[in-house]
């Protein structure tokens, strides 16, 4: 059973992440109106891996004997000023969630939770794998900024990613 501080904790958290799905689907919109189908189509998949990561708190919290409290989600911003600035949002938000994951641990340790403990170690992981990731699409955004054939290209490689569902019952 989760404590109150840890079920509110997890509960913030599930929040984060479906204002994250929404950033994204923001970002998505907004590329779609600057005719980059490509970079609509690669935050359409990240919207959709942070839907994955509420399911897998949701789970978490009702395997674990406390109740699921949805709370109203912020709105998103709905334009950047260009493909760049977008993915430095990106990375920044994704830099702030890593904080919060980190927070998450550090309260598990505390209370000494140690099924919670062990169940925010794939969002540590996880989460060193979107910075990486953002870090390599936003460099590739820096070095062609300017470049209108450059964007093109960076628009056909970021539209080639494909939504990967987890496997039923990862937790």
């Amino acid at each position: 059973m989760l404590s109150d501080k840890m079920a509110a904790a997890l509960n913030d958290h599930l929040n984060a992440e479906l204002y994250s799905s929404y950033l994204y689907l923001a970002m998505a919109a907004f590329f779609e109106s600057e005719d980059l189908s490509g970079f609509a189509s690669w935050m359409e998949v990240q919207a959709r891996e942070e839907l994955d990561h509420v399911q897998r708190v949701y789970r978490y919290i009702s395997e674990r004997d406390a109740r699921v409290l949805l709370q109203p989600i912020a709105g998103p911003p709905n334009d950047w000023a260009s493909p760049q600035a977008a993915f430095e949002e990106t990375l920044r938000h994704e830099q702030r969630m890593t904080q919060r994951i980190h927070a998450l641990v550090d309260l598990a340790q505390q209370e000494l939770d140690h099924g919670t403990h062990n169940f925010l170690q794939w969002f540590v992981a996880e989460q060193v794998e979107e910075e990486a990731t953002i870090k390599k699409a936003l460099q590739s955004v820096r070095l062609v900024e300017g470049a209108p054939g450059g964007l093109f290209l960076v628009d056909q490689t970021l539209g080639a990613r494909v939504y990967a569902k987890e496997a039923p019952g990862q937790s």
